[in-house]
């Protein structure tokens, strides 16, 4: 298999990365490799203290130095050059609607799956806009919105015993540049491949994936990811 072929001029390495809703699982696996990749990190929460105890948590627990800070959502917000968004999907709309101004110019990743979940496993919600992606374009008219990291495993992020992660992220969005950007942030984490996904039109069938994937894992119990073949 061989690599896709990155943009040239492509160079995100001094980019600081924000990551809102930072403190749970999949914020906080995206906050650590990014830092281990040498990036500065700030995570954000609702609860700024609590966003500082995360971030000191994950600089304690790694042998080498991280530059990982705890700040509100919006200072986060305010100080990160790309901004993953990371929260609850009820609380999606509210959260960036009240930053809308200062996301404004901003790459803004979005990797939140509306998902609901009964006694049959995991389900794809219907949102109103199509995706959570097109719904943060929606409220976010001024920024570079962007969609990916809907598949990666938090415990894969998270276990210091794992160097290499086996993944492809798609990543859609339409403006190219910010994809570019996008999937060279991908490839920060080692082993990832960032692959370009299509506009955010088709961001839904890569949200509600996210349920299969969980029903996977939890049948053969893994963390299961996905490769692109023929690239």
């Amino acid at each position: 298999m061989t690599e896709p072929t990155m943009p040239q001029g492509v160079d995100i390495a001094d980019r600081k990365i924000a990551v809102l809703g930072g403190t749970g699982d999949q914020g906080r696996g995206l906050a650590r490799r990014f830092a281990l990749a040498g990036h500065g990190v700030i995570i954000g929460s609702r609860n700024a203290e609590r966003a500082a105890a995360v971030a000191a948590d994950l600089v304690a627990a790694e042998k080498t130095e991280i530059d990982v800070r705890g700040l509100s959502n919006a200072e986060a917000a305010a100080a990160g050059d790309i901004v993953i968004v990371a929260v609850p999907w009820d609380g999606h709309r509210e959260l960036l609607a009240a930053l809308a101004d200062t996301l404004a110019g901003k790459i803004v990743v979005d990797c939140v799956n509306p998902l609901g979940f009964d006694k049959r496993g995991p389900f794809a919600l219907d949102v109103p806009e199509g995706s959570a992606a097109q719904q943060a374009a929606e409220v976010l008219p001024d920024s570079r919105v962007t969609a990916a990291f809907h598949h990666v495993s938090a415990v894969v992020l998270l276990d210091p015993d794992v160097d290499t992660v086996d993944l492809d992220v798609l990543v859609l969005g339409e403006d190219r540049a910010a994809t570019d950007e996008v999937r060279a942030l991908a490839e920060r984490i080692p082993g990832v491949r960032g692959v370009f996904g299509g506009r955010l039109r088709n961001a839904h069938q890569v949200e509600a994936l996210t349920a299969n994937i969980i029903a996977v894992n939890r049948r053969y119990r893994t963390h299961a990811g996905i490769r692109i073949t023929g690239l």
